[in-house]
């Protein structure tokens, strides 16, 4: 097997692996925002699980296409999930505290 088939074979796998880490954490992310029982717990799991998993499949999207075109772009867009997924969550929950929302605690039956 030559260098550049070696080399086009572990491209092909870490592909597979950013794949593969997106789905989960994407799946984490779901899981979370149907099971989490509050706002605020829910807000966190989808500004975190989901920040990852969108940047697991844009960096695989990136790594599949390269770094021109449609590469540099997704590297951009993951730049800005990066920056606006966080933010959009804070949001979010200071509105909901604003609105006198309270955090869902051990023992509360609101769930």
């Amino acid at each position: 097997m030559t260098a550049a088939a070696m080399a086009e074979t572990a491209r092909v796998w870490l592909v597979v692996a950013l794949t593969l880490l997106g789905l989960f954490f994407s799946f984490v992310s779901m899981v979370g925002v149907l099971r989490l029982p509050d706002v605020y717990s829910r807000a966190h799991t989808a500004s975190q699980a989901d920040t990852l998993g969108a940047g697991f499949g844009l960096a695989a999207v990136a790594l599949t296409v390269g770094l021109a075109g449609a590469g540099f772009k997704s590297v951009l867009l993951l730049f800005f999930i990066f920056v606006t997924n966080p933010t959009a969550a804070h949001a979010i929950a200071r509105a909901a505290f604003e609105e006198g929302i309270v955090p869902w605690i051990e023992g509360d039956d609101r769930r």
